[in-house]
């Protein structure tokens, strides 16, 4: 079965962050599906300056802890400096890269160094080949435990497209393809002062994905997506994810 990362784009709360955690899990429990808990402690990368970031790496690791602990789940947040690596791998399994740093030689290195999985996403302005001298960066840190995250490729302004042969391509350097479905459907600075998204889009690249071999899908939710205060326009709402994942286990399975 492929694996699922998934959870709100930025921590809003802590009431918020278990409620998601735990319909997830029931979820996905319930499905079979190897999950892990994914939000940002800080989201460095907004649109605009008076964006909302996230509660700040002390009290964002404290919240993901409290949902490992009370879900017994594992892990992903994303970095953006070399020293928060370290302190998010006392809680985090999976330490993510955002796209725009992940040829950023000394976060990767650090990353790495902590021994726990990273999962670097492709940069919109890179070939999938080109992702190949990434994964090298962290193998020669000394961690071969690596994944690499597709989630579109800047095609003009604002504007994303995916080439699915990229997801090929990126498996051939012996590592797990993550497709990030809801990354990919986004329109990058398309409101202005923040991003736009397709979410009524996310399926169909989803399925797409598992079709060609994906290992694992990353996927962002929110109960209200139209009120989430980071990347709301391409969430999944919470409401609709059973029914989404079942589809793709469909697909999953037919294409084995």
């Amino acid at each position: 079965m492929f694996q699922l990362i998934a959870g709100p784009c930025v921590i809003e709360s802590e009431e918020m962050v278990l409620s998601i955690a735990e319909i997830m899990k029931q979820i996905t429990d319930e499905l079979h599906i190897p999950y892990t808990f994914k939000a940002s402690f800080d989201k460095a990368n907004r649109t605009s300056i008076s964006s909302f970031r996230g509660p700040g790496i002390d009290e964002g690791l404290r919240i993901l802890k409290k949902v490992k602990d009370t879900y017994s789940l594992p892990i992903c947040t994303d970095i953006h400096e070399p020293w928060q690596a370290e302190k998010a791998a006392e809680v985090a399994d999976i330490l993510q890269i955002p796209a725009f740093l992940c040829r950023q030689t000394d976060l990767l290195v650090a990353a790495a160094k902590t021994g726990k999985c990273i999962n670097i996403k492709k940069a919109q302005f890179l070939a999938p080949w080109d992702m190949k001298n990434c994964v090298e960066k962290v193998r020669q840190a000394g961690n071969d435990n690596v994944m690499l995250c597709e989630r579109g490729t800047s095609f003009g302004y604002n504007t994303l497209v995916v080439d699915m042969t990229g997801l090929r391509v990126m498996k051939d350097f012996g590592v797990p393809v993550i497709f990030d479905a809801t990354h990919s459907v986004q329109k990058p600075g398309g409101n202005g002062t923040s991003t736009g998204g397709n979410r009524q889009y996310v399926e169909y690249l989803a399925k797409a994905a598992v079709s060609v071999g994906a290992d694992g899908l990353f996927m962002e939710t929110h109960p209200t997506p139209d009120e989430a205060k980071s990347d709301g326009p391409n969430m999944v709402p919470l409401g609709e994810m059973k029914e989404l994942l079942q589809k793709l286990i469909k697909v999953y399975n037919a294409v084995q």
